[in-house]
């Protein structure tokens, strides 16, 4: 066994209230000293992600719709876009994608509860984004993805620059979350058979994009990157077979990007508990100074799971690490957030 130590806890995203305030003071009251940052939930049209980016892209106008027909998820409509024929990707101009406008709503209530001394003095509010290659591969069709990927990205940094403008830098920590890009790198194709890509050298490509993202958060302003294989229905698009991918990307990305990762959180599939999917990490090239969070909090097996994969992923890091779970937990049955939180306390210790 090596002598790291659980240390500790991280809060991924998405969170099962229904409003940011309700959100953030159950995180501080229930997790206190774990958390150096607290999201707002992604409560409100953010509930599934990325999904309501649809909503926003089909707005604008040269923008339509792929088919006739509305796909319903509550509020949403989740049908792709497409550009209209004739028109050129560089010649769309996005309304306000809406990151911005829910990180402002959220920061005053944050504010409101650190003044109110519910959320400790030092404690960021955590701003989570998609990557642009995440929202292009998943929301726009195939054939228009590479002319419309830098538009996106425009817009995308446009929200973050409003975002680091308006919240104090000392306050702020932003996370980039990396999911398609997954299934991009374990060889999946979309529904039509079609694969997410657009360019050629996976690994070159999209370690490079994600490692411009991180660049474009100022050095004063903490940025973290959430590895992700998907979390719909509570499950992966693909089991990883290790934590093998997960280290390669995470080294590109780590040796591509400019300035420092604050933190870097990987997911650990609930069977996992087994030498064989932790030994990779043996050469995750993390700085010493980043903090790493390891996703093996699962509501199904409680403390009991969660302290078996750490005793796996112990006997392979010589770094402490803190505890989360995969992913957000926003779409998780009802009632699950607060013991979710007793699971994190029960095996991390404080800051």
């Amino acid at each position: 066994m090596s002598d790291s130590q659980v240390q500790g806890a991280h809060l991924v995203g998405s969170i099962n209230f229904d409003e940011a305030a309700q959100t953030m003071r159950v995180a501080a009251e229930e997790l206190g000293g774990l958390l150096r940052r607290i999201p707002d939930g992604e409560v409100g049209e953010r509930f599934h992600w990325i999904l309501f980016q649809a909503d926003k892209i089909g707005a604008a106008e040269g923008i339509e719709r792929v088919g006739d027909t509305p796909i319903p998820m509550r509020m949403l409509d989740i049908r792709p876009v497409r550009l209209a024929p004739g028109v050129q990707a560089a010649d769309i101009v996005l309304p306000p994608l809406g990151y911005a406008a829910a990180a402002l709503e959220s920061w005053r209530s944050f504010s409101e509860l650190k003044a109110a001394g519910v959320i400790p003095g030092e404690t960021r509010f955590q701003v989570s984004l998609p990557t642009p290659l995440g929202v292009v591969a998943s929301l726009v069709a195939s054939d228009d993805r590479e002319a419309f990927e830098p538009v996106y990205e425009r817009a995308l940094a446009a929200e973050l620059a409003e975002i680091v403008v308006a919240i104090p830098a000392e306050e702020l920590a932003i996370q980039w979350d990396a999911a398609l890009e997954f299934a991009i790198l374990e060889g999946l194709t979309a529904h039509t058979g079609q694969p997410y890509e657009w360019f050629g050298d996976v690994w070159e490509e999209t370690s490079e994009r994600l490692a411009r993202q991180i660049d474009r958060v100022p050095p004063a302003v903490e940025v973290g990157v959430h590895l992700c294989y998907g979390d719909v229905a509570e499950k992966h698009f693909v089991e990883p077979r290790d934590a093998a991918n997960l280290t390669r990307f995470a080294n590109a990305v780590v040796a591509k990007a400019e300035r420092d990762l604050t933190w870097l959180h990987l997911p650990v599939p609930i069977e996992r508990d087994d030498a064989e999917f932790f030994a990779p990490l043996a050469d995750l090239s993390l700085p010493e100074a980043s903090e790493l969070y390891l996703g093996l909090v699962h509501r199904e097996d409680g403390a009991e799971g969660a302290t078996r994969r750490i005793a796996a992923a112990s006997a392979v890091l010589t770094r402490d690490f803190g505890v989360a779970t995969e992913c957000g937990f926003g779409r998780a049955p009802e009632g699950t957030t607060v013991p979710l939180f007793e699971t994190h306390r029960a095996v991390a210790a404080a800051w």
